[in-house]
C-alpha cells in the first residue's frame, strides 16, 4: 500500500504523506474513510510510531485528514482543503511545467484533454 524508501534523503514522514494523499487523490480512500491506526501502520510498516504521528498531524494541519478523539483520523472531504498559500503554489508550479509543455510543443488541446481526463468534475460537466 505505501512506498517509502530508507534510502532517501527526504524524510519517511513526507514520504508517507505523499502516500496518502495520492491514495485520497486517486480515490482509494475517499472521504470519512478511517485511516490506519498509528500503532498498527508502525508495525506494518516497521517504521516509529512518531513518524506517523508526525505525518498524520502535518496532514490534518494541511486539512486532508480530521481527527476525533478516541476514535481515529478520518479523510477529510476534498473541498475543505482551502489553502490560498499552497494553491497559489500549485498555481506557479502549474504555470512553470504547463509553459515548458508548450515550449516543447505539447498542443494546448492535448493538455485540455488532459486535464478532462484527471478532473472528475470537467467529466460530470461535459455529460
Amino acid at each position: 500500500m505505501f512506498e517509502l524508501d530508507v534510502q532517501s534523503r527526504r524524510p519517511i514522514y513526507e514520504q508517507l504523506m505523499d502516500n496518502f494523499k495520492e491514495l485520497m487523490i486517486n480515490e482509494v480512500l475517499q472521504e470519512h474513510n478511517q485511516l490506519p491506526s498509528i500503532r498498527i501502520l508502525a508495525q506494518e510498516l516497521e517504521i516509529n510510531p512518531n513518524t506517523i504521528q508526525k505525518a498524520y498531524k502535518q496532514l490534518e494541519s494541511d486539512g486532508y485528514i480530521y481527527t476525533l478523539p478516541g476514535k481515529g483520523n478520518f479523510v477529510a472531504p476534498p473541498k475543505s482543503i482551502k489553502n490560498p498559500l499552497k494553491e497559489e503554489k500549485i498555481r506557479n508550479e502549474l504555470t512553470k511545467v504547463l509553459s515548458e509543455a508548450i515550449y516543447i510543443g505539447i498542443d494546448k488541446h492535448e493538455i485540455y484533454k488532459l486535464v478532462k481526463d484527471i478532473s472528475p468534475l470537467a467529466k460530470e460537466g461535459d455529460s
